[in-house]
C-alpha cells in the first residue's frame, strides 16, 4: 500500500480550485437563470393581453381582471378550467399604481408593512 502525503501547500491550491469552480458554477447559474427570465418575460408580454390584477380565493383557484385588447375581463382560474364571470369597462376599475412601484424591491414592500402595522396600533 502506498502512503502518500500531502503538502499543506496543495492542500491550500486545491481548496482555493475548488472554491473558483464552486463561485464560477454559481456565476454561470445565475447568469442562464437572468437569461431564461428575460427570456420568458419577453414571450409572455404579447402587448395586446395583460393581467391587472389577481386574487386567491382557495390554494388553486383564483379570479383575475385580464385586459385584452381595450376590454377589462373577470375570469375565474382554477386547475384545470377557465371561466369567463363579467365584462368590465375601465371606469369600473380602481386602479393602484402606487402599489405597483413599491413591490418591485424589498424595502418598498418593507416599508408598506411598516405602515400597516403603524395603523393597526392607532
Amino acid at each position: 500500500m502506498l502512503l502518500t502525503t500531502v503538502s499543506r501547500t496543495d492542500s491550500y491550491v486545491q481548496f482555493i480550485t475548488v472554491l473558483i469552480l464552486f463561485v464560477f458554477v454559481l456565476a454561470i447559474t445565475y447568469l442562464v437563470t437572468k437569461w431564461i427570465a428575460g427570456y420568458q418575460k419577453g414571450k409572455a408580454g404579447c402587448g395586446n393581453l395583460e393581467i391587472v390584477e389577481t386574487c386567491r380565493i382557495t390554494p388553486n383557484k383564483y379570479i383575475q381582471i385580464v385586459r385584452a385588447g381595450t376590454k377589462y375581463l373577470v375570469i375565474a382560474v382554477g386547475k384545470d378550467e377557465v371561466h369567463m364571470l363579467s365584462e368590465l369597462s375601465a371606469d369600473e376599475l380602481r386602479l393602484q399604481e402606487d402599489s405597483v412601484g413599491q413591490m418591485t424591491d424589498f424595502a418598498g414592500i418593507f416599508d408598506r408593512v411598516k405602515k400597516l402595522k403603524e395603523k393597526d396600533k392607532d
